[in-house]
């Protein structure tokens, strides 16, 4: 469950006159369990466990064992510095002749996998801990061999779409090389700018290189967490080269796309929308004062610092009740620091955990909507929230400025439909929570101009047509090429 998952199962529907096959990957130990009913137009569901290799044969004749990680060795460098769709090709060639055969004990456990590691580790990172990196290699590497070697084959389809960059982004670079099909992407938030934000804060990457004052880093001394970032910025890459068009919520993605190795003629936004009838219907039930946090209980969402702001608020406004709306399974560890936070501060009576709930029900008592998260894109809530003429407070990234304050384009202006706070700071959250909540006229103007920005920038039928359209252009581009995996990579070669 989550923003992107409805926004995909909303999607297809509107798109009734085509017919979808999904390929969900999930971890290892994921359990799985339907958390939406199918729509009628998906044909197929296939699922791929990511880092679960099949055992595979246990070996194979030495030479060709040999020759199979002289072939591996060169393009998995690369993925650690600069890779293009070529370096994947090569890969893919490189394994298909022992598809049925390869597994973790050829690819991970044999002798001519540990000496190409060993090799590998001293071309790029000598001097940091080998434990780290041997865990961080079939780590990374094991997500990767995970796709290319999916038992269920590529499903047959016109065109493929991957709703992030990563390993759905690798999957669909695969797709292209193996059946020349058009490809899309629609990135909501930043694939890589969230692992970057994860690897940087991540304790059991250790990064000595952070003790240093030195302002120069060679190539030679890259830390274990330059390995995983520069391994997933050119999954992005690959993802990139592989799609006739990279698609986003709103412009300010598109730096961070061209950043990551995006062709600017492929670039194009579709914004969010919502079915604003249905939002802007609820009718407004009595209530006490009640502001809202509506997102999963993770990190990113930085949950921790809306709960201080709930803090300082209550001393404020004694009668304020606070809800946090959404699933808090995800990271249970996060979700017990919070719920312990909570306890702390002797919120347990002011502040509730809901779970997952009808939100529609929620927003007719929801006074004021607030997002502390440090990474998001154009979120759904503020659309929905708006659409019933409820103000946001949210931290200032993805398109949150530009959904609360407007673009620089509105015309005529609508004015604030509610503040825009720095990153972690609780008293700034709190400061513009009761200032929206004891200013009845600031109140007033801001509900009027988030629901007026909503009705005229922020509609679904103009989303879904946009879609149908690049849909449609896709199709007709591959009937057109239609390009055979041999073009594909003859092509690639060429630009080599």
């Amino acid at each position: 469950m989550g923003g992107v998952a409805s926004w995909t199962h909303d999607l297809i529907i509107m798109q009734s006159h085509l017919t979808f096959s999904l390929v969900a990957l999930v971890s290892a130990d994921a359990k799985l369990e339907l958390a939406y009913k199918l729509p009628e137009n998906v044909i197929s569901l296939a699922t791929v466990r990511l880092q679960k290799l099949p055992s595979g044969a246990t070996s194979l004749p030495k030479k060709e064992e040999i020759a199979l990680m002289e072939e591996l060795e060169a393009p998995l460098l690369r993925l650690q510095s600069q890779a293009n769709l070529n370096d994947l090709a090569t890969i893919i060639d490189a394994i298909e002749p022992y598809r049925e055969k390869l597994g973790k004990h050829i690819l991970f456990n044999s002798k001519v996998a540990w000496d190409m590691l060993l090799r590998m580790y001293q071309n790029t990172m000598p001097k940091t801990s080998f434990i780290d990196y041997f865990w961080s290699w079939r780590g990374l590497f094991g997500g990767l061999f995970s796709i290319l070697l999916a038992p269920p084959p590529l499903p047959p389809a016109k065109a493929y779409h991957a709703l992030c960059t990563g390993y759905a982004g690798v999957f669909l670079a695969r797709a292209r090389l193996e059946t020349g099909k058009p490809c899309i992407v629609t990135e909501h938030g930043i694939y890589t700018n969230e692992r970057r934000i994860e690897i940087a804060s991540a304790d059991w990457l250790h990064d000595n290189g952070a003790f240093s004052l030195s302002v120069n880093k060679s190539y030679i001394e890259r830390e274990i967490k330059d390995f995983w970032i520069d391994t997933f910025g050119n999954y992005s890459r690959l993802c990139y080269e592989a799609c006739s068009k990279i698609v986003t919520l709103y412009k300010g993605n598109q730096e961070f796309q061209r950043f990551d190795g995006a062709q600017h003629d492929k670039l194009m936004v579709i914004p969010n929308g919502i079915d604003f009838k249905r939002y802007g219907s609820l009718k407004r039930v009595a209530h006490a004062p009640t502001v809202a946090l509506i997102g999963r209980v993770v990190p990113i969402k930085d949950i921790k610092t809306y709960i201080k702001a709930i803090g300082m608020l209550k001393s404020a406004l004694p009668e304020i009740l606070a809800l946090i709306i959404g699933p808090s399974d995800e990271d249970p560890e996060y979700s017990k620091e919070c719920m312990e936070l909570v306890e702390h501060l002797d919120l347990k009576q002011t502040l509730l955990f809901t779970g997952k709930v009808d939100i529609e029900q929620y927003l007719k008592v929801i006074d004021v909507l607030v997002l502390t998260s440090i990474s998001e894109a154009q979120p759904l809530v503020i659309l929905e929230a708006g659409a019933a003429g409820i103000p946001t407070v949210a931290t200032d990234v993805g398109a949150c400025r530009e959904m609360i304050m407007g673009d620089v384009s509105e015309k005529p202006r609508l004015g604030a439909g509610g503040a825009v706070v720095p990153l972690s700071n609780p008293r700034a959250v709190a400061d513009a929570m009761l200032q929206l909540l004891t200013n009845q006229d600031y109140y007033t103007k801001c509900s009027r101009a988030i629901n007026k920005r909503v009705q005229r920038y922020y509609n679904k039928e103009q989303q879904y047509k946009s879609y149908a359209n690049l849909y449609d252009n896709l199709i007709d581009e591959g009937e057109q090429g239609k390009a055979t995996q041999s073009e594909v990579k003859h092509l690639l070669q060429e630009v080599a």
